[in-house]
């Protein structure tokens, strides 16, 4: 093994038996050879073009942590619309807590003026006129359907 097919393992493993139902388990280790194979291919052409600049391993966390902050971003402009966009209401803080793993605290604080303004552009329509403020605002008695 090279640390190319390594390092495609790590990032794509193979699901358990059981992990998957088992009329698509072969479907999905086939999706994750398939994966782990062209992980391998991207990560060989960037070495091979510019090893100093693309050691493979440290390509792989930096790949990673990019996967990472845009995925911190898109819960961010996801809590924005069920906030800012969800009528007749928003959706109540605890409830955002519990699906992203935050605190209602943190959930005040996830998201700003960018976020709405990625949202309305998005949707292309504007937030709502009343902004959520306060865990104990009446309008946050229910979740949004």
């Amino acid at each position: 093994m090279s640390v190319f097919s390594d390092i495609a393992a790590i990032c794509h493993p193979l699901p358990v038996p059981g992990e998957v139902p088992d009329d698509v388990y072969s479907d999905v280790c086939h999706a994750v050879h398939a994966e782990r194979e062209e992980m391998i291919r991207n990560l060989e052409a960037a070495a091979d073009a510019d090893y100093q600049d693309n050691e493979p391993l440290l390509s792989a966390i930096g790949m990673a942590r990019y996967r990472k902050e845009q995925a911190e971003n898109e819960i961010r402009r996801l809590i924005a619309y069920g906030r800012e966009f969800t009528r007749p209401r928003p959706y109540k803080l605890a409830d955002l807590a519990a699906a992203s793993g935050m605190s209602v605290s943190g959930i005040r604080t996830a998201y700003s003026h960018g976020e709405v303004t990625d949202v309305e552009q998005a949707l292309g329509r504007p937030a709502r006129e009343w902004r959520a403020t306060s865990a104990d605002d009446p309008a946050d008695t229910g979740s949004a359907s």
